[in-house]
């Protein structure tokens, strides 16, 4: 649903890949950009609206890479029309457009997943296995980051404010994201410091915060969007550390790799070359085929945007929030 570029520049190539999905229609509300894609990318149908998309009886789920400020009308609209969604991050504006979504889902009785393609690579099944078996001993804080630099063009959808821009949105929900999936817990309270900026029209263009977990454990995080890129993840423990160079990016051979220091002894933990995008919706096929469960459902989409909530309001109010 849509010609966005996440869409066209690394979803549907991995969908491409998939031996468990097919590509087999696009809307744009512009015809001629969705049979313009359509031709590109080797894709059998366009429409010219996204109603269009809906009413096939042949399609089974929806991709929705639109703005986010779009993501709650069209994924309740989707689920009404009975079908599975796979929804771009940030999966709403706030946590209670996201209830409504998963509620919505619920009632339809179709599955909702937030497009967080990372935790499909199997890197992260491993670094969860060297946490487990003591390698590193407890963990005592995680660091990670998200920048890149994108300032200058000024027209995208990442700068106007009403439709869900910012940096924290678009990127810092990754680092968020990563330290309640490897601590397997929901935070406490954030603070975060911005950089608000009046050129796009004063979404915060870099943030700068701490993520409070029970037990005195801490995500420290910045994010970005007007700064050199990098996307590191650090985990600190007692014994050791885990250091991941490209914590979300692994689209070349070997980015995928991580390292574990720890004991005296400092080793690169090689990953098999795959396309997390290709594993992502190789998962949810196999949910809604019944071949496993859905490993991260709308209840978990609910909760990382109940995080967010509470870092834009810190960030505004400049002050520490309890969630």
């Amino acid at each position: 649903m849509g010609c966005a570029g996440i869409a066209k520049g690394a979803v549907i190539p991995g969908l491409h890949l998939s031996e468990l999905n097919e590509v087999a229609a696009i809307a744009s509300r512009d015809v001629d950009k969705a049979k313009k894609t359509a031709e590109e990318l080797n894709i059998p149908t366009a429409y010219g609206s996204y109603e269009e998309l809906l009413a096939d009886a042949s399609i089974d789920v929806i991709y929705i890479p639109l703005p986010n400020h779009l993501h709650r009308e069209w994924t309740i609209r989707a689920a009404e029309a009975g079908k599975h969604i796979l929804c771009e991050k940030p999966l709403a504006l706030t946590a209670h457009e996201a209830a409504e979504m998963s509620e919505a889902a619920a009632k339809a009785g179709v599955l909702l997943s937030e497009a967080f393609m990372y935790r499909y690579h199997p890197r992260y099944d491993m670094i969860k296995k060297v946490i487990a078996d003591g390698e590193i001993g407890d963990i005592r804080g995680i660091r990670s980051a998200f920048t890149f630099n994108n300032a200058g063009h000024k027209e995208n959808v990442r700068y106007r404010k009403e439709w869900g821009g910012g940096s924290i949105y678009d990127v810092g929900c990754y680092p968020i994201n990563a330290a309640r999936l490897l601590l397997g817990k929901e935070p406490e309270a954030v603070t975060v410091q911005a950089l608000f900026s009046p050129e796009h029209d004063h979404v915060d263009m870099m943030a700068s915060g701490l993520i409070e977990f029970e037990g005195a454990v801490s995500l420290t995080f910045d994010c970005g969007m007007w700064a050199a890129f990098r996307n590191p993840l650090e985990v600190l423990g007692t014994e050791g550390i885990i250091e991941v160079p490209s914590a979300f990016v692994t689209g070349a051979p070997g980015s995928g790799n991580f390292f574990v220091d720890a004991k005296g002894e400092r080793r690169e933990v090689e990953v098999p070359h795959v396309n997390a995008y290709t594993l992502q919706a190789d998962h949810m096929a196999n949910a809604i085929n019944g071949v496993s469960e859905l490993q991260f459902g709308s209840a978990d989409g609910v909760n990382n945007m109940k995080v967010i909530d509470a870092c834009l309001l810190s960030a505004h109010e400049h002050t520490r929030i309890k969630i």
